[in-house]
């Protein structure tokens, strides 16, 4: 079962974890949680309602291969760090292509014009994810309006130069330093929060983990890792390679060599795009070495000068003349004994 989700951040080539799981896009992890156990009750088998098997079916979909991926990549520290960075570039690539970005749903467009950004942004989340997985045909639907929201508020956010997801330091800090001036012992410095990663850590995580899923021989998620990657940077040979060797692994040969190609047109030293172009050579060679396509038959025209010819007209013992006219042709081929 495929889902096909256009709205929102999804039209720009990337998944909204936040719209699947009804969240906005700088909930704590208490709120994320919250909200996967609400959903997770719903759409689960042995605590779904619904009599109907169809739904029953697309409510385990749901769960399995919508709901679960996006908890689990938003409730891991690291995932959600990655993400957080990719989610704010989105959020800048949406705000310079804003003059081709169409908003489909009446709440988005009321969030787009909104005076109170945050209280609005949050009210129509709520009010959208209450009916988010109730009718189960229209969930689709509401995952794309609420990645909409997301998109509007991302885009907000940016033109105000403001950003989500980064800490922000507490108020008391700075009263209870003033309240302690006078003591003896300084207050420790509260930490600098630490710096975004950049996006060579995060090509290098992707790699990893879809190493991680090719030692698993789970390469579906692997493939998946490294297109997210190539997302970031579609320049970097080393994803190019990698993803040839496991489209190469999975017999899928001319994807592998359009990933080989193009990782050698980038780096022509990519070791391992050259290694995989040599192990797709035998199979070529060995089509070249073929003289038709048919073993090792001989070619019409030419005789095998150790078969023994038999005088013209006669017949093998038990062999009937042909009495169609077809000539020798069909006894030269057809009816050759091995």
């Amino acid at each position: 079962m495929s889902f096909k989700i256009e709205q929102g951040l999804f039209s720009l080539d990337f998944t909204d974890y936040h719209a699947i799981l009804g969240v906005p896009v700088d909930a704590d992890a208490k709120d994320i949680r919250k909200r996967y156990l609400t959903i997770a009750r719903r759409l689960h088998p042995d605590s779904c309602t619904t009599d109907n098997d169809v739904d029953r079916q697309r409510a385990a979909n749901f769960l399995s291969k919508l709901v679960n991926p996006a908890y689990e990549k938003l409730s891991q520290e690291k995932n959600y760090v990655e993400y957080a960075v990719l989610l704010r570039l989105k959020g800048q690539q949406a705000l310079r292509q804003q003059d081709t970005i169409a908003l489909t749903s009446d709440a988005a467009r009321r969030l787009a014009s909104a005076s109170d950004l945050e209280t609005s942004y949050r009210a129509a989340i709520r009010e959208v994810a209450e009916h988010q997985y109730q009718q189960l045909e229209q969930s689709l639907v509401y995952i794309g309006q609420i990645s909409e929201l997301n998109l509007v508020y991302l885009m907000r956010k940016e033109s105000r130069g403001e950003s989500i997801g980064l800490p922000q330091l507490d108020e008391s800090i700075n009263s209870s330093s003033a309240a302690s001036r006078s003591s003896t012992v300084p207050s420790p410095l509260p930490k600098p929060p630490s710096a975004p990663p950049t996006r060579d850590s995060l090509i290098s995580a992707y790699l990893r983990r879809a190493q991680e899923f090719e030692t698993k021989q789970d390469f579906p998620r692997a493939i998946q890792e490294l297109r997210e990657a190539l997302r970031m940077d579609a320049t970097n040979s080393a994803c190019h390679s990698r993803l040839g060797l496991i489209y190469l692994k999975t017999q899928q040969t001319t994807m592998a060599k359009i990933h080989f190609n193009k990782a050698l047109e980038l780096n022509p030293q990519d070791a391992v795009a050259l290694e995989g172009k040599r192990k797709l050579e035998p199979s070529n060679s060995q089509k070249a070495t073929k003289p038709d396509g048919k073993g090792a038959k001989p070619a019409f025209g030419k005789s095998d000068p150790k078969a023994k010819t038999p005088p013209r007209g006669a017949l093998e013992a038990g062999e009937k003349p042909n009495s169609t006219g077809k000539g020798g042709l069909f006894r030269l081929f057809g009816n050759k004994k091995k």
